[in-house]
């Protein structure tokens, strides 16, 4: 267990007791804080006191006057749409308020620091990047964002960090030596008060660790591209990738890295390559990382080939953005999609059309979705992923060739608790298919 060893003896109040939260308490403990937890949910709350935590609500106790810090889980309101109440009771008492990848940076401030962040694209980026790194003898750990929380991972000399706007926003320092910033579209609009204030949540990667820090910006959106230019006239050190940049695209094209399909995941192979050359890595060892690149769960993930029909988990596409970059990847889809809807409709799919052969649609999108794609497409209303698995199988075996894909374009909270749930229930659902060839590309165990 990491102990943080700056707080000893200083009372530390710790919000949101998730992973990253829980994660955040135990260093704090370990290295003799005196740690204060506090989450809105009884259950979590429970989880906290029964590890021997001091519960108390920082909204509600003097004690917050004195304390050294507020620890805010990400997924907690800073801003908007309200500020949780202990924010404000924290800004009232001028207590600062920091997430855990800030104390992960002032516990080893002399690592070399790594982040990445976009509305899509990330985490595949991240696991690239540290794939890559691993493969050449870098000693590294990723995580944040990704899923292992920061202050759980080892020490390394260099940490790759995949940031959600929400982490950023409680990032105080300029920590990144390399920071990746992908893209940018529209997405969690609500917790930052509109589509400006979340390309200034993003953009906050970007700033200056010192004279040597390199800025990689993908080009492909507008907003990122402006933000390039810009910094360039400031005498930045600036990196321009797209879905063009050589020699990744060439690689790519050529069908040389399988879990890399997709003008999208140019732009991604792009990032690592950029990161590797700022980090004096040569061509080669960078090329040998992209190749041998197994892939993200739940990102466009293999899952097997049965009887020449290839099976997609891309669950973690929740948006039709994310959609539309799968879309995009293969061609006589048999599309699996629907969910619980978010804003923005589901237009920038229209383009895509052409690669689906037959949407199987399922939850609570199923019926808007369908008068979306009526007359263009055709459509099976599925309900349940048990029921268009099966359909999309049928009819896919029945013409003998083309790519199940799950990329629903939707949240999964009508039916599954996340995303990850999603993916997992459809890659046991596809292995259980009768098929006479079998080819299974992920071995991986569900969680």
């Amino acid at each position: 267990m990491r102990a943080l060893t700056a707080y000893a003896n200083r009372i530390v109040f710790v919000v949101g007791l998730g992973k990253s939260g829980m994660s955040a308490a135990r260093a704090l403990k370990a290295g003799g804080a005196s740690v204060h937890c506090w989450d809105d949910g009884e259950a979590a709350r429970k989880k906290a006191a029964d590890e021997g935590f001091t519960l108390t609500d920082p909204s509600k106790s003097l004690l917050l006057a004195a304390a050294e810090a507020l620890v805010l889980a990400p997924g907690i309101p800073l801003t908007h749409p309200t500020p949780h109440p202990s924010v404000v009771a924290a800004k009232a008492a001028r207590v600062p308020v920091l997430g855990d990848i800030e104390l992960l940076y002032r516990a080893e401030p002399d690592a070399t620091y790594i982040g990445i962040t976009g509305t899509n694209g990330k985490s595949t980026t991240t696991a690239l990047i540290g794939h890559m790194l691993s493969r050449a003898g870098v000693d590294v750990a990723v995580g944040g964002n990704l899923g292992t929380a920061a202050l759980t991972l080892p020490k390394a000399s260099v940490y790759v960090l995949e940031m959600s706007s929400y982490q950023l926003d409680l990032t105080v320092s300029p920590m990144f030596d390399i920071a990746v910033l992908l893209n940018v579209t529209p997405d969690h609009l609500d917790r930052h008060g509109g589509m400006n204030g979340y390309i200034q949540a993003k953009e906050r990667i970007l700033r200056s660790h010192d004279d040597d820090s390199t800025a990689i910006i993908g080009t492909d959106t507008p907003e990122t591209a402006e933000i390039a230019n810009r910094l360039l006239t400031e005498g930045r050190n600036i990196v321009r990738i797209a879905k063009d940049s050589r020699p990744v695209a060439d690689l790519i094209d050529s069908g040389a890295c399988p879990a890399l399909a997709g003008d999208h995941n140019k732009q991604n192979a792009a990032a690592a390559y950029a990161v590797g050359r700022a980090l004096g890595l040569d061509e080669e060892t960078i090329l040998d990382g992209i190749r041998s690149f197994p892939g993200l769960a739940h990102r466009q993930e293999r899952i097997a080939t049965l009887d020449g029909i290839v099976y997609i988990n891309d669950s973690k596409a929740t948006n039709a953005d994310a959609a539309a970059r799968a879309l995009s990847a293969f061609d006589g889809i048999y599309w699996i999609a629907g969910g619980r809807e978010k804003d923005g409709g589901y237009a920038d799919l229209d383009p895509y059309l052409p690669h689906v052969r037959h949407a199987f649609l399922i939850g609570e999108a199923m019926a808007n979705m369908a008068a979306w794609i009526a007359q263009r497409v055709p459509v099976t209303l599925s309900g349940t992923l048990a029921e268009a698995v099966s359909a999309a199988h049928a009819t896919a075996s029945n013409d003998g060739s083309g790519t199940v894909l799950l990329s629903p374009a939707c949240a999964s909270f009508d039916q599954y608790q996340n995303f990850e749930i999603r993916g997992d229930a459809f890659r046991d659902l596809v292995l259980a298919l009768p098929a006479t060839a079998r080819i299974v590309h992920s071995t991986r165990e569900a969680a």
